[in-house]
């Protein structure tokens, strides 16, 4: 082999230019991409096929994509996922998208992983999830036809490791981005609501109604989450401490991450626990369900009545409002597809 020299092997991945929805750049901040992982074309492209190839588990059966399915909105509509040895986690699993705007970079729903990178590390290794060795997976990869190129170019390096994978996949995950839904048409004036999309919205938003918007956002907030960790009564007691658990703070056990209200159609069932499996039941939860701790978020004001005692009309208005954040473009979107 001539040993040339080696500018012949550098190769200069193209930036990747991120599509940001208008709604996204005018209430928004820039999203979070790392100076040390900047976007490219090539760690995108290479993030996709890693996400999508069961190479990265123990036994080749399961991907990324095996719990977190682009046409589920990047979700497995399980309550709870199963991994390679037919194990069941305790969580279900999370939807992904808009994840680059997540500004405090605590990712999953007890906050447990900081960063996009980090949190592409644990389920590979996870035994109840991929139960791979990272070593093992290096080696696979390196041996592998095609990876070790599409490595070199993506990061100008040919050693393969758990960094470069997990880089790759957070470039892709920060490339999945849902803006798009009817309600987001509306407030670009682009789009009609319905009479009960609108009271839906109103109920979403009023403090003596639904009185959703302290956790879950507004027509201000195209996220439509805080990503912050709150007790929303869902238990007396906790057999899953979720932030508590992180922080070691006995004052945020039972705390969990508020996920996006985003494209709910395509994400059931509904909990860290995925104990709700219909719409109804989360609304019905906030309604007339709160459970009483000594965590419980003080935005769950109304718990001596047991919640926000919505009416049945009320109830399915909310419902309709909450409908009309889905992004059918997001789920179909040919980008994000195996």
């Amino acid at each position: 082999m001539n040993c040339a020299s080696k500018e012949e092997e550098i190769y200069t991945p193209i930036p990747y230019n991120l599509e940001i929805p208008a709604l996204f750049a005018n209430k928004l901040i820039a999203p979070v991409i790392p100076s040390n992982n900047p976007l490219t074309q090539e760690g995108v492209a290479l993030g996709k096929k890693l996400f999508f190839d069961k190479i990265l588990s123990g036994d080749e059966t399961q991907s990324c994509a095996s719990c977190h399915n682009p046409k589920k909105s990047f979700t497995d509509n399980q309550q709870l996922s199963d991994g390679i040895n037919g194990l069941l986690g305790t969580r279900n699993s999370m939807p992904l998208f808009n994840l680059a705007w997540n500004f405090d970079e605590r990712f999953a729903w007890d906050g447990k992983e900081f960063g996009l990178e980090k949190q592409a590390l644990e389920p590979v290794s996870n035994p109840i999830e991929m139960h791979a060795n990272w070593k093992n997976i290096a080696q696979k990869l390196q041996e592998h036809p095609e990876y070790p190129t599409l490595f070199l170019q993506a990061f100008g390096n040919l050693n393969i490791d758990s960094v470069a994978v997990t880089k790759a996949i957070a470039q892709f995950e920060r490339t999945l981005i849902s803006g798009n839904s009817k309600f987001d048409n509306y407030l670009k004036g682009e789009a009609i609501l319905t009479s009960e999309e609108q009271n839906g919205f109103a109920i979403f938003m009023d403090e003596a109604k639904g009185d959703c918007f302290h956790c879950h956002g507004s027509d201000n907030n195209p996220l439509w989450t805080d990503n912050k960790f709150h007790n929303n009564g869902l238990d007396a007691t906790f057999t899953d401490l979720g932030f508590g658990n992180i922080t070691g703070d006995p004052a945020d056990n039972g705390k969990f991450r508020s996920p996006s209200i985003r494209n709910l159609v395509f994400t059931a069932p509904y909990m860290h626990d995925g104990r709700f499996t219909t719409l109804e039941e989360v609304i019905n939860h906030y309604s007339e369900g709160l459970q009483r701790s000594s965590t419980l978020d003080p935005l769950m004001k109304k718990v001596n009545q047991g919640g926000v005692n919505l009416t049945t009309k009320e109830k399915a208005d909310l419902k309709a409002f909450l409908v009309s954040l889905s992004d059918f473009d997001f789920v179909n979107n040919p980008d994000f597809q195996e």
